[in-house]
This record gives structure tokens, sequence and C-alpha cells, in this order.
């Protein structure tokens, strides 16, 4: 239900902010503007103000748009309060606006977040595993990363999408120290044959890196119901002693689970010792058994706080979406090349996985969430292609060196196009998602 609620204020937050840019524009420069709904289809509630403009909510709130007079009959406005006109240059601003305001509610957020301050891990390395492309970097444990390639890192959120923008690079500057120290070391990752695959690994397991986390003790916080470590009798509290007569090692055990095979727990219940054979259960390609572990709390030499005083924070959230319109950029790119897997696209379930679990963490988390995607709304929209807002901008460029608009039957057909491939692109992530639901 949380995840629900979350996504549900997420999306009608974001598609108003992106509306409003362009409704904003629109008033602006002029132009009548008829409808400004948060959704699509039915109509659910409406609501008109004194200009003639109908604010509507309407069933289905997975996007919105600004409805605006271009002439139409059954509509009273005055012919210079049409869009159609306006200049080119009027025109194009309006466009922009929308992609515009998410960047601008972007760095307000995280101004919002800086200023108050954002606990975080410091992107410090807790194992380096064999064979891999860390360990053939020869990285460290204990080293705390600085720097990736150009991009300044201060948690492992930057620094995983900082790698990530990178893929398919066969030599990419990684820059730090050992966590204490102030002597920098340098070390080059060959990115070229990493397989990022997010939907079933960490990407940063699968380059070799094990983060510096909280330790994992061996009792247990939580089963969840119906599973198999549910079935079997385990609750929370028992303490696990041994896997397999292996003494307990997180790791260990979750390596255990991922064969598929039966697994024999001692477990430590009220004094008492007891024998457990659990069978795993699987989903999407991965084996489960149903705990969740407790946590010893990490050294604070390994925890830092993003916070800031009012200025510095304004300037940092500029930074920070920069930052992100530019490794946004380089996702898409690698997606488009095949350096990354479209695998790793994510649709509705997976926004609002993420809105759900930064919303139950904290406020500032899930604000922080919010900002990430505007930035990535933003950028999307200005994707050449219609019915975005980077296809209208095409055509209007087109409009501006011919002097005139482009022929009806081009347009439509350009649209045609646009419309069967963003529809395409929409299905393919829902897929995505409900693959590994």
């Amino acid at each position: 239900m949380t995840s629900v609620i979350a996504f549900f204020i997420l999306i009608c937050v974001l598609v108003f902010v992106h509306e409003y840019g362009h409704f904003w524009a629109a008033r602006k420069c002029g132009v009548k503007v008829i409808r400004f709904s948060i959704g699509f289809g039915k109509v659910l509630f409406k609501k008109t103000d004194k200009h003639g403009t109908e604010f509507a909510f309407s069933l289905i709130p997975l996007g919105g748009y600004v409805q605006m007079y271009n002439g139409e009959n059954e509509h009273q406005a005055r012919a210079n309060q049409t869009l159609a006109n306006k200049s080119v240059l009027q025109r194009a601003f309006i466009i922009v606006a929308g992609p515009l305001a998410n960047f601008i509610f972007a760095i307000l957020a995280y101004w919002l977040v800086f200023a108050n301050g954002i606990p975080t891990l410091k992107p410090v390395t807790g194992q380096i595993l064999p064979d891999t492309i860390a360990s053939q970097a020869k990285l460290p444990t204990e080293f705390e990363i600085k720097r990736v390639a150009s991009h300044n890192v201060q948690d492992w959120e930057e620094t995983t999408l900082a790698l990530i923008g990178y893929v398919g690079s066969a030599r990419v500057e990684v820059e730090g120290s050992l966590i204490g120290e102030d002597r920098l070391q340098r070390f080059y990752l060959d990115l070229s044959n990493w397989n990022v695959d997010g939907n079933k690994e960490n990407p940063l397991t699968t380059l070799g890196i094990r983060t510096k986390s909280s330790i994992v003790k061996p009792e247990i916080k939580q089963v969840i119901e119906n599973s198999p470590a549910a079935k079997a009798g385990l609750q929370a509290g028992d303490k696990i002693v041994s896997v397999n007569q292996t003494p307990f090692d997180w790791t260990d055990l979750v390596k255990q689970v991922q064969t598929g095979q039966i697994l024999e727990l001692t477990v430590e219940k009220s004094g008492n010792t007891y024998r457990y054979s659990l069978q795993p259960d699987k989903k999407d390609d991965r084996y489960f058994i149903g705990i969740v572990p407790s946590y010893e709390p990490l050294a604070d030499k390994y925890r830092t706080e993003l916070k800031y005083d009012i200025l510095t924070a304004l300037w940092k959230s500029v930074e920070k979406v920069g930052a992100l319109v530019k490794t946004i950029l380089q996702f898409i790119g690698n997606l488009i090349t095949g350096e990354l897997s479209l695998k790793n696209m994510g649709g509705p379930i997976s926004m609002a996985k993420g809105a759900g679990a930064t919303a139950e963490i904290g406020w500032v988390y899930y604000i922080s969430f919010m900002a990430l995607i505007s930035v990535n709304l933003g950028v999307m929209n200005l994707f050449p292609i219609l019915p975005l807002d980077g296809g209208q901008l095409i055509l209007l460029g087109a409009e501006a060196v011919r002097g005139k608009p482009l022929a009806e039957k081009f347009q439509l057909r350009f649209q045609q196009i646009g419309v069967f491939f963003v529809l395409s692109l929409m299905a393919f992530a829902f897929m995505n998602d409900l693959i590994h639901f």
C-alpha cells in the first residue's frame, strides 16, 4: 500500500510540474489554455477559472496534458490567442518549458534535501571479489572512491551511476584513498566487457565490488509470510548457528540458497538448538528462503551526511542535476549501442517500488528519488520523436529553416512512427517490470 500511495503522489506531482511549465509559458505568450489535466481518460473532477481554463483530474494519472486554443469553433477566444498564431520562438518556448520545469523542480528538491541533510554511506569498498574487473584493476579493500573519470562522487548512488555511464569503455579512471588516509591513488577499470543487469544483481557485484556495509548478525529480524523459512517454523529472533554444518556467514548462506538445493540450518531458539531443512523457492530466476537478517551498524568513519549551508546547497543541487543529465544521456547512449541490456529499463512498477522503499526510509530519500525521476522525465521528453516535446521542437526547427511548416502528411507519418516507438518502449518496460516483479 505504501508503494501505491507513494507512486501516486510522485506521479501526480511530477506530471503537474511538467504540465505547469507548458501552461505557464502558454499564458505568458498569450495563448488561451482550454484544459489543464492531470491524467488521461474520463474526467473525474474539474474546475474552471476566470480565464475559462478547465483544470481537471482524469481517470488514468500516468501523464497529463495542456490543451491550447488553436482556432477550434467550439471555443471562444480571440484570433491572437491561438497557438498557431504565435512565432516559432514563442511556440518553442512553450514546448521546452515542460522539461525545463522538471529540471527546476529537481534543483529545488535537491536544494531542500542538501540544506536539510541526507545521511548516506561513503563509497568504500568492503570486499573485492577474485577474478573480476575490480580485482584485475587491483582495487584494494577499505578504499574510498572519490572520483570516477570526470565525476566527483560522494556515495554509492553517485558512484554506481557514474560507472554505468562508462559501460563499454576500456579504461576508466577511479581515484580515491584508503579510508582515513589523504594520499590519493588511481586505478583503471576495463569496463569493455562489463555485463550489467540491474534486475538480477547489484551492478557493483558484477564489477567485483562488495560495498562496505553493516555487518550481518546471525539473528533473524523477520520471516516473510508463506516463505520456505516460515513453513519450516523459523521465527524472528532465532539465531542461525550453521548452514550445511558450516559456521554461519551471510554471504555463504546467499550462495547456498542460489544453488536451489535443500539447506540444513542449525538454529538456536530460546536457549535450545534445532535443525531445519529448507527447500528454497524460485522467483525471477533467483532462489529465496524468506528471512531478513539483523545488522550491526557501521562505524561512523564509513558514514557521511550530505549537508550544506543554503547557498552551497543550491549550487550542489545544480551540480547534481547537471551530473544526472550527463549520466542519463550516457546511459541512453549505451542502451542504443547495445553496451547496456534493455533489461535494465524500468517502468511504472519499478518506479512504484522505488517510491515505496524511499518513502519508508524517510522523506529526504523520497524527495531525492522524486528529483531523480523528474530529471529522467525532463531528459526523456526532449527526445526528438513525437509526441514528446523533443519531436515538436524538431518540427519547429524545420519550420524555422524552411519558413513554413512541414507538410501535414509528413507530420502525421512522423507522429505515427513516434507514437508506435513510445508505446512499444512503454510496453517493453512494463513487461520487464512484470517479469522481475
